[in-house]
């Protein structure tokens, strides 16, 4: 859902950049066509700060959505990506598939599953999820990184320069092993047909009379016969942290 505030003018041709009407994940679609899995890690690792073993699950799986679907991606509503997870997965799936809260094609359901549902407009989909056995055995495999893991992360215990960065080491090694291993030993996946959500509306701004801030109106409060904005009005609204979705004030 976007505010209903329109910018005006016309697209400009900048150079170096592909503001001029041409697409902008030209790079991301030449990866997809080659197979270049490494190279569409690498742009995750661009959005993500780093590369991780879910990371690169979520290029993988994004990668057989992209191709199984036979799609691309301009951002305009044409594929939708339902992500069941807000761990390190789901940015791996908004890189390869172009899917994204802002452009309003990226759905987020709070299962705590490492699993996506990627489907065209006509309902055609795949759904994608991790196979538990397959995630269990990477402690057992990878010992120094789960320590590590386990240390830093998990407990947050103030590391050594070195043990960060041995950690992050490992970390790539994984990542990057993980995009050779065989799709049905990582995943299970289901092709299916879904019914999707409608194109997104275009709402109106109201402006907050106690702050003056541009609120979406469907998010607006009236107060005394006035627009008020959710903080200024003080009342509880959604908000998704690190641990899923909860109500606050």
């Amino acid at each position: 859902m976007r505010s209903g505030t329109r910018r005006s003018g016309g697209l400009k041709e900048i150079e170096g950049d592909h503001i001029n009407g041409t697409s902008c994940r030209e790079d991301i679609e030449e990866l997809l066509k080659k197979g270049d899995l490494r190279g569409l890690l690498e742009k995750t690792g661009e959005l993500h700060g780093h590369f991780c073993s879910y990371a690169a699950y979520g290029v993988k799986a994004g990668y057989i959505a992209m191709r199984e679907l036979g799609i691309t991606n301009t951002g305009m509503e044409e594929v939708v990506a339902i992500v069941e997870t807000n761990n390190c997965f789901s940015d791996g799936i908004q890189v390869v598939t172009g899917c994204s809260f802002g452009n309003n094609s990226l759905i987020y359901k709070d299962y705590g599953k490492t699993a996506v549902t990627i489907s065209k407009r006509d309902g055609n989909a795949i759904r994608i999820a991790l196979n538990p056995n397959f995630e269990e055995s990477r402690a057992e495999k990878y010992p120094e990184a789960n320590a590590l893991f386990e240390k830093i992360v998990v407990r947050r215990e103030e590391p050594t320069l070195e043990e960060r960065t041995r950690m992050m080491q490992l970390f790539s090694e994984m990542a990057i092993e993980l995009l050779d291993c065989n799709d049905s030993e990582l995943f299970t996946i289901e092709r299916k047909t879904i019914t999707l959500p409608e194109y997104a509306p275009i709402f109106a701004s109201l402006r907050c009379s106690i702050c003056g801030e541009n609120v979406m109106e469907t998010r607006a409060r009236i107060v005394d016969g006035k627009p008020v904005c959710i903080p200024c009005a003080g009342e509880e609204h959604y908000a998704m942290k690190g641990d899923g979705i909860y109500t606050e004030r």
